[in-house]
């Protein structure tokens, strides 16, 4: 049994607020689920770092592909920007531990290899191997923990505005993404939470600004300092890696991003610069990036 000091601690790192939170984000994920009107899967897998919910859409028989959503998203919402991947593989879209899902409410230690770890198990269990990752910004945070803990099961790997390279002005994020958020949580007022949108989001609708609102007023978000990459870390690994920088994106700007991957990744395959794109592309992105890896399963 639990101490009241570990009992305490425990609900301090709880990610939903509140059961009728829990049931606001899981009633909109399921709204969007239906809308992409796919035939999927659902899968709940029992791993050691907590539950792993999973959607699975496209034969089976296809190479695998694990899609992996960025802070504050879903697997419904990352499959939205990518419709046509399950046309050539299985598309395994995972909802991240710690995020507005149905996965775990486990955070893992950032700075170790857990999240490397955890995906890894993930993929062990779904008896897969030669794994294509698509991670966009967190997920591609969690896509390198996994090249640093074990690439043996990965062909190739496509990062999207990631986590984990490099990070922003400190002052430019605190005052365009952190001020306004705080006050958003704090008086739930729309203009502080659009404020964050415009900042972040090259494009945005109804359904991903209620999202974001409902998130932010029902979780404990994790606001803590985003580690980055050793180059040693980086010069290690050998499975190809194709990235996706956004050129106006203030939290990871884009060409910062490409100067500094060219230096520390040997098997940098190819890199893209998205002009003008903020940190969460426009759909024309999206679908620019989605035929770039599928065109790359052709070529590879």
């Amino acid at each position: 049994m639990l101490s009241p000091v570990e009992a305490s601690k425990n609900e301090q790192y709880m990610f939903f607020k509140s059961k009728e939170g829990k049931e606001k984000i899981i009633t909109l994920y399921n709204q969007k689920l239906n809308e992409l009107n796919i035939e999927y899967s659902e899968k709940l897998l029992v791993t050691k770092f907590g539950a792993t919910n999973i959607i699975i859409t496209g034969n089976t028989k296809n190479p695998p592909l694990l899609l992996i959503h960025g802070t504050g998203g879903c697997a419904p919402l990352i499959l939205e920007s990518f419709p046509n991947l399950s046309t050539t593989y299985c598309v395994y879209a995972i909802d991240v531990l710690a995020q507005p899902n149905k996965s775990a409410e486990n955070r893992l230690d950032m700075k170790s290899l857990d999240y490397g770890k955890w995906l890894t198990e993930v993929i062990h269990i779904l008896g897969i191997k030669e794994v294509t990752l698509v991670g966009f910004s967190f997920g591609g945070f969690i896509s390198l923990k996994t090249l640093e803990f074990n690439e043996t099961l990965v062909k190739h790997v496509f990062l999207i505005a990631p986590v984990y390279i490099v990070n922003g002005n400190p002052i430019k994020n605190i005052l365009n993404v952190f001020v306004p958020l705080k006050s958003f949580i704090k008086k739930g007022k729309q203009k502080h939470i659009k404020k964050v949108m415009q900042t972040l989001f090259s494009e945005y609708d109804d359904f991903g600004l209620t999202f974001m609102a409902t998130t932010f007023q029902n979780c404990n978000m994790d606001f803590s300092p985003l580690p980055i990459m050793s180059k040693n870390d980086g010069n290690r690994i050998k499975t190809p890696i194709t990235i996706f920088a956004a050129e106006k994106d203030i939290m990871f700007p884009g060409r910062k991003m490409i100067k500094r991957a060219k230096r520390i990744f040997p098997s940098l395959n190819e890199i893209v610069l998205l002009e003008d794109s903020k940190h969460v592309p426009s759909t024309k992105n999206f679908k620019m990036i989605e035929d770039f890896v599928l065109q790359s399963e052709v070529l590879y």
